[in-house]
C-alpha cells in the first residue's frame, strides 16, 4: 500500500462506512487505513490514537444522526415538523449504526471517558442550539408561550432530554412529545 493523502472527513466516513458494515468491533486504524486505502501513518496525521479515532468517529454519527436538512426553499421547518423529522433520524439511525446508543460509551478507554463525554456533550450544544434557532423562527408559537421563568432554551433543553429518553429507551414514537409541544407553543 503506498501513502496516499486523505482527508480527516474521508477517514470518518470510512470509520462510519465501516460501524455499519461490520460492526464497532471493526473499527482500527489499521481496518479505516485499509478502507481508505491509504497507509496507517496516513490515519496518524490526523488521529494520535486509536481513542482520538473513535472519539471523532462517535462524534460524526451523531452529527450524522441528527442532522436537520433544511428544505430546498431555504424555509425554516415549523417545530413540530423539527422534532418529528429528529425522532424518524434517530429511528433510522438506530437501524443504520445497531447498538450505537447504548455501545458508544463504553468504546473510549476509562482515561479518554472524560474526552468521550465532552465531545458528546458538545454534539448535543449544537443540536439543542439547531433546535432552538427552529423554535425562535417558528412564526405560529404564541406569543405569551414563554416567560422569564419558563424560556424558550428551557424548553428546548426538555424536549432534547425527552429525545434523549427516547433513545435510550428505543422508543421512536413521538406522538405524545408532539402533542405537549402542540400545547405549550400553539393556539387551539
Amino acid at each position: 500500500m503506498h501513502p496516499v493523502i486523505t482527508s480527516r472527513e474521508a477517514i470518518l466516513e470510512a470509520s462510519r462506512r465501516l460501524i455499519r458494515e461490520q460492526g464497532w468491533q471493526a473499527l482500527s486504524i489499521r481496518s479505516v487505513a485499509a478502507a481508505c486505502g491509504v497507509s496507517v501513518g496516513s490515519i496518524y496525521n490526523y488521529f494520535d490514537n486509536k481513542s482520538e479515532l473513535i472519539a471523532a468517529t462517535v462524534q460524526s454519527v451523531w452529527f450524522e444522526i441528527f442532522h436537520l436538512p433544511c428544505p430546498p426553499s431555504g424555509n425554516m421547518p415549523d417545530f413540530v415538523h423539527c422534532i418529528a423529522q429528529l425522532y424518524d433520524r434517530v429511528e433510522r439511525g438506530a437501524r443504520t449504526y445497531p447498538g450505537f446508543f447504548a455501545l458508544h460509551a463504553v468504546s473510549f478507554c476509562a482515561k479518554d471517558t472524560d474526552k468521550g463525554r465532552q465531545l458528546m456533550h458538545k454534539v448535543w450544544h449544537h443540536i439543542q442550539d439547531n433546535l432552538h434557532t427552529v423554535l425562535l423562527h417558528d412564526t405560529a408559537v404564541r406569543p405569551d408561550a414563554f416567560d422569564a421563568q419558563f424560556t424558550s432554551e428551557l424548553f428546548v433543553q426538555l424536549i432534547f432530554s425527552l429525545i434523549l429518553s427516547a433513545v435510550m429507551q428505543q422508543n421512536y414514537d413521538c406522538t405524545a412529545v408532539l402533542e405537549v409541544v402542540h400545547r405549550t407553543l400553539y393556539r387551539p
